[in-house]
């Protein structure tokens, strides 16, 4: 295990380069780009990666970069994903979005600037292994296969040769100065489906003569309301929810022949994701049964983010070391979902919150007035290298 002194390196250089990492942070939160359109945010990266020695790669992923540091070893990868949302900011910020429509809303810019400068301090650091940085394009949208950029990847072989993965994501409601992290399930699986109703239309006068498809799209969403309270243990969360119900009519006296229903799952068990789509077939068949039809699709998400118990065992150490155990949070799971997990799918992998909290003034992720407390940011570079140097320690010692 490594000194005291040795720890507390990553935590100086970062905080000697937190001007730098915050300035990175607001030029790319002014240049955000949407999923697999981020050419300039990855002709960026590639250069800064490129400046520093490593060995890069384009094109991986559609627009990503992967660039490798190092010349022998096992190799430790640290992911950052690079797209924007398609929001108008509302800040008043010196540094807002300058592509309208287009908005850093989650945090990604903070996630490159942390990445960036844990990049540049091990690089200029002796580890017994190489560093791999995956620099992600399209966390938040798939193309149109309906395919992520962590996806995408992993199809061009990013992560070959790679013993293990770590990430972080920034927090808007932990408050700066803290990590959180656990091991297991830490972020959700997202899923969503349709489901189309079919009755007999008719007019309000004579419902006699109709299979009111309302009545029948009413009765499947009680059912499904019931799936997590009397289907599902208490102790495996999960959440059903309906958003949208869609008839067929638009007029008061006239009964649909038909009704869409829209709605998402989200879980962090596979069993349980798959007992909810048995349960949710099931509730369905009361349409049949009142003398309707029905047709269910599904659209299934990212899976639910798992965190090895012992790269995040190596991770949680790494921070208490640096900021101290009172700063180490365990966080309950979030129901967020990120693609993250497909690549610790791939290889045994740590994913980490960082707390960005504005104080007294708590932003919400995925909305216009978003915006980050700059002031951890610097925590996060100094977490991600000094886990990556233990990490190569650790498979070195396993080979």
């Amino acid at each position: 295990m490594p000194t005291k002194e040795t720890d507390k390196q990553f935590l100086t250089n970062a905080k000697n380069l937190e001007k730098e990492t915050i300035e990175m942070r607001r030029y790319l939160h002014e240049h955000p780009e949407l999923s697999f359109y981020e050419f300039e945010t990855a002709k960026l990266m590639n250069e800064k990666l490129e400046g520093l020695g490593y060995k890069t790669k384009k094109g991986v992923g559609k627009t990503g970069i992967t660039a490798d540091f190092g010349k022998s070893g096992p190799m430790v990868a640290i992911r950052a994903d690079m797209d924007g949302l398609p929001i108008d900011e509302d800040n008043q910020a010196g540094y807002v979005s300058k592509n309208q429509g287009v908005m850093h809303a989650c945090g990604h810019d903070g996630h490159m600037a942390c990445a960036l400068t844990a990049a540049k301090m091990l690089s200029q650091t002796e580890i017994p292994g190489r560093i791999r940085m995956v620099m992600q394009p399209a966390e938040e949208f798939g193309d149109e296969e309906g395919k992520s950029g962590a996806c995408r990847m992993l199809e061009d072989d990013a992560l070959d040769e790679v013993s293990s993965i770590i990430g972080l994501h920034m927090d808007a409601s932990l408050p700066a100065g803290k990590v959180g992290i656990i091991p297991g399930p830490i972020m959700a699986a997202v899923d969503v489906f349709t489901i189309h109703i079919q009755g007999k239309g008719g007019h309000g006068a004579y419902p006699e003569t109709t299979v009111d498809a309302v009545v029948l799209g009413s009765q499947v969403v009680q059912a499904i309301q019931q799936i997590i309270s009397r289907r599902i243990s208490a102790l495996d969360p999960a959440i059903v929810t309906i958003g949208s119900f869609q008839s067929s009519s638009t007029r008061g006296n006239i009964i649909s022949d038909s009704v869409v229903l829209e709605g998402s799952f989200r879980t962090f068990n596979p069993q349980v994701r798959e007992q909810i789509m048995v349960e949710l077939d099931k509730a369905c068949q009361l349409a049949r049964i009142l003398g309707g039809d029905y047709k269910i699709s599904y659209e299934l998400g990212y899976p639910a983010t798992v965190n090895d118990p012992v790269i995040t065992e190596i991770m949680r150490q790494a921070a208490i070391d640096l900021i101290g155990k009172e700063n180490v949070i365990a966080v309950q799971p979030k129901t967020w979902s990120e693609d993250f997990s497909m690549l610790a799918e791939k290889v045994p992998g740590a994913f980490m919150f960082l707390g960005a909290e504005i104080q007294g003034s708590t932003r919400s992720h995925h909305s216009p007035s978003f915006d980050l407390n700059e002031s951890g940011l610097y925590l996060g570079s100094a977490v991600l290298a000094e886990t990556a140097r233990r990490l190569a320690l650790h498979h070195k010692d396993e080979q």
